[in-house]
């Protein structure tokens, strides 16, 4: 990582959202959506939302495929009307998939700028990691309703200009929800509001794991540019993804601090790069995040065929063991009975479903501090582990004079945008403690 100047340093300070309030939300528009009537305007038609895709690839896909089944949920209508990615073809297959008019799917690095120039109302967001915060601006600018995958950032001035961003959509009244599916699954929101009423005791510490083998690996292409080469097979490459405690641990790491109530003050972490063949991420990361008051959660992420696969958050508490979203055993004391949160289904299904009710009823349901926080974590990680220092929150957020502040990856999504091909970071090298 190279350091680069500060050009939008964001907000100074960040606070969570109050968790007592959040999990009390969430449960109120999980239990509304159970009743929902048909939502009509005009002359007794469903409301429609005019739905764009920035990123048009699987991802991209599966999420409206969710979004329409919630739409089915509160008998509203979806229509697909852009689509925008980095590759041409994939915005077109996705248009034709869905019906979206085929000259309103726009492709290049800045395709996204012709999307927002369209009709749509709403937005998912699903380009690789790398362009989120650019992306979240631009929508937020265009006054968008936002579904955004995670990560949210890849870096700590990304960080920053995601915060910003969330915060214009507060003001805007404009939705902004993330793909930390987790809070809106009804397993893991039943044990937030036991421990929110303090039926399941204080947390005390636990291990957080996404041990599995790794992604898809996207050779390069003949034709590929280096910034084809990258946008195609970003899961490999650190500056598109974050690399994976970013990318994908982020899950983790999320319920972690929703559960715990805080983010950590620090993380002191180590990892390594073994046996990837592609891209410059490293292959495993162990880190100790230090919550304050005692608190220490061992996170590990590894992506290595062939070896054990774990995925999941194990806390203890001082009365019992929480197994995110499944098992409690308890120490001593009496047995919970957990509390209805008005649904049970699909919640890749239900976070959208959240979302185009918070539009309907005008009180618009705003994420992104809570997944900008969570993805900020995963990044102490992943720099601790690349530097084999310390890092602080912090030194990521306010602390203006930390080495780590300016910590940006090269090339930057704007980067991409440019008239020149990028220049390709050197492929199989990655950190050295220490060294880097």
């Amino acid at each position: 990582m190279k350091a680069a100047s500060n050009t939008n340093p964001g907000p100074k300070r960040t606070t969570l959202q109050n968790r007592r309030q959040f999990i009390k939300s969430a449960a109120t528009l999980s239990a509304a959506m159970a009743a929902a009537p048909a939502v009509v305007t005009g002359q007794g038609a469903p409301r429609l939302f005019k739905v764009g895709l920035i990123g048009s690839g699987r991802r991209a896909r599966g999420a409206f495929e969710n979004l329409r089944n919630a739409a089915k949920s509160l008998r509203v209508e979806i229509r697909l009307v852009a689509t925008a990615d980095f590759f041409l073809d994939q915005a077109q297959t996705a248009a034709k998939k869905y019906g979206a008019d085929e000259k309103f799917a726009f492709g290049g690095a800045a395709s996204y700028k012709q999307l927002l120039e369209t009709a749509c109302d709403l937005v998912i967001l699903a380009a690789p990691p790398a362009f989120r915060p650019v992306h979240v601006a631009a929508a937020v600018a265009a006054g968008k309703h936002i579904f955004a995958e995670k990560p949210v950032a890849v870096d700590p001035p990304g960080i920053r200009q995601f915060l910003a961003a969330a915060t214009s959509a507060k003001a805007k009244k404009l939705a902004l929800v993330a793909g930390t599916q987790r809070r809106h699954q009804a397993t893991y929101l039943r044990q937030a509001l036991a421990l929110q009423k303090g039926q399941l005791g204080k947390i005390l510490g636990g291990t957080l794991y996404w041990c599995q083998a790794r992604g898809s690996i996207r050779p390069r292409r003949e034709t590929d540019t280096n910034a084809g080469y990258m946008a195609n097979n970003w899961m490999n490459w650190a500056e598109m993804s974050g690399d994976h405690i970013v990318e994908q641990h982020v899950h983790n790491i999320d319920v972690a601090n929703w559960f715990i109530g805080r983010p950590p003050l620090t993380a002191l972490g180590v990892g390594a790069r073994l046996r990837r063949p592609t891209g410059n991420q490293y292959d495993f990361f162990s880190v100790d995040y230090d919550y304050g008051e005692g608190v220490h959660v061992h996170s590990l992420s590894r992506q290595i065929p062939g070896c054990y696969s774990r995925v999941g958050e194990f806390l203890t508490t001082d009365v019992a063991e929480i197994m995110g979203g499944g098992k409690v055993r308890r120490f001593h004391g009496k047995e919970v009975t957990f509390e209805d949160v008005g649904h049970e289904g699909d919640p890749y299904v239900q976070e959208h479903a959240d979302l185009l009710k918070s539009i309907l009823d005008g009180n618009v349901l705003n994420e992104g501090e809570n997944v900008a926080t969570s993805t900020a974590t995963a990044i102490m990680g992943r720099i601790s582990a690349y530097t084999g220092q310390i890092v602080r929150l912090s030194d990521l957020l306010t602390q203006t004079e930390s080495p780590f502040y300016n910590l940006a990856f090269k090339p930057a999504a704007l980067d991409f945008e440019g008239a020149s091909d990028i220049e390709l970071p050197a492929e199989n090298k990655a950190p050295v403690p220490g060294k880097d």
